[in-house]
């Protein structure tokens, strides 16, 4: 295997890994949102052909019943990426809200919009015109351009493709060129910038390509120039899908920091939100399942899924105020070292709420009769990420608090003494061990 064979294997694979990283959020997207669907949809169409373009592949189906089959099927699943991402152009810079001139990125985008779909079409079937009535198969090609210089009908054949991608290539470097100009986020900036790079490799990728197969139908060149002369474009075009890849998935980079923090807080969470929704099996949305379930719903963005767990914490907590003992703020307090079980302590405080949750689930397993709401500790975050750090520093604390502790601080509140209430498990146990 030469080093350029082991380079498309490798930049095939990048490719598929990043439209596999970008897919859940394609299938997610509703109608309003194409341009993920469409960004999507240029990378699993290049993905696909630059899996046609390995070794292995590209023998195998080159030496199948249909002779070069891995070059139509290369040029089809890359003439539809080519239109994924002109649709992706289109999605991005064709809308403008504002009345008076319309910027001139925005016109272009739109006449590219009218054209795309039509030239697309236009394109693959005249390919696939060419490929069975002008191209010479009589032998399977390994390097199809060098194999083939100096032939008219694949030079033919090659130009219409090249055609049509070196105008795509054209058309997305001048946009990003654009773009990048105007972007005020570094790492949008920097993204775009790759991507520039890559079309203007690009469009030097097509022009060369084309001029080497027009002069060679001439001048008809030797069998070691044609082949060093493909070997130096195909490195050309790894770079320039190393450098698409890449530059894509960067501006993605900024939300990665959060999605690993929203992570976190689900892995810290679920413990306290299960028993929770456990105790109130109504309450959440579907049924509380294990970590790595609820990791695995993919049909809901975490942050939503985080959002929708602090409600139902906060709810399943005013729930518990009806089970709990009056006194229970006081003893959850006292017990994490506040005093008074107001909970300001950075460290106390979620401590007490843990004592006090732990406890009132206790009463309501033993189950007490609902009352009277009891008091809780108040709330101290002013918006919604503040009180899901909080949250985090609750559940923190909750795992280290046990059954026993929870005993002991309802027995200190008053709830044994309560009329009519039911003892907490141990109670009477603890009693005549005192007496």
């Amino acid at each position: 295997m030469t080093p350029l064979d082991l380079a498309g294997y490798l930049i095939a694979g990048l490719m598929t890994a990043v439209a596999l990283w970008r897919m859940p959020a394609a299938l997610r997207g509703d109608e309003a949102d194409r341009r993920r669907r469409a960004l999507w949809g240029c990378y699993a169409g290049f993905a696909a052909a630059l899996w046609t373009k390995t070794r292995a592949v590209r023998i195998g189906l080159n030496d199948s019943s249909v002779t070069d089959l891995s070059v139509l099927i290369k040029h089809y699943t890359a003439t539809i990426a080519i239109l994924a991402i002109l649709s992706y152009i289109v999605a991005i810079y064709g809308q403008y809200a504002d009345d008076g001139d319309i910027p001139r990125h925005v016109r272009f985008a739109r006449l590219i919009q009218q054209v795309a779909t039509k030239a697309s079409v236009a394109t693959l079937v005249l390919l696939t015109v060419l490929f069975f009535t002008v191209v010479d198969r009589s032998v399977p090609s390994d390097r199809f351009v060098a194999d083939h210089a100096g032939q008219w009908g694949a030079t033919l054949y090659m130009s219409v493709f090249y055609l049509y991608l070196g105008t795509a290539s054209a058309v997305c470097a001048y946009q990003w060129a654009l773009a990048t100009a105007s972007a005020r986020l570094r790492l949008l900036r920097i993204g775009l910038g790759m991507m520039t790079f890559a079309m203007f490799i690009g469009v030097g990728y097509t022009v060369s390509r084309t001029l080497f197969l027009w002069v060679s139908v001439i001048d008809d060149p030797s069998e070691a120039f044609a082949l060093r002369f493909d070997e130096i474009t195909e490195a050309s075009q790894v770079v320039l899908f190393a450098f698409f890849a890449v530059g894509a998935s960067i501006p993605a980079l900024g939300n990665v920091r959060r999605r690993a923090k929203l992570w976190r807080a689900q892995v810290r969470l679920h413990a306290l939100w299960y028993e929770l929704m456990t105790a109130f099996p109504e309450q959440p949305f579907d049924p509380p399942a294990s970590l790595v379930r609820e990791l695995t719903r993919f049909g809901t963005p975490a942050d939503l899924r985080i959002d929708r767990w602090a409600a139902d914490i906060a709810d399943a907590v005013e729930k518990l105020r009806h089970y709990a003992p009056a006194g229970l703020l006081a003893a959850a307090g006292a017990a994490a070292g506040t005093g008074d079980g107001t909970g300001d302590g950075d460290r106390t405080g979620p401590l007490a709420e843990a004592y006090w949750i732990k406890a009132a689930l206790a009463a309501h397993a033993a189950g007490v009769a609902p009352g009277d709401a009891a008091a809780v500790g108040s709330r101290h975050a002013t918006d919604q990420d503040g009180e899901v750090a909080w949250l985090v520093r609750v559940a923190a604390a909750y795992r280290t608090v046990t059954a026993e502790q929870a005993r002991r601080i309802l027995e200190s509140s008053g709830a044994a003494e309560s009329p009519g209430a039911p003892q907490p498990p141990g109670t009477a146990a603890a009693k005549e061990q005192t007496a």
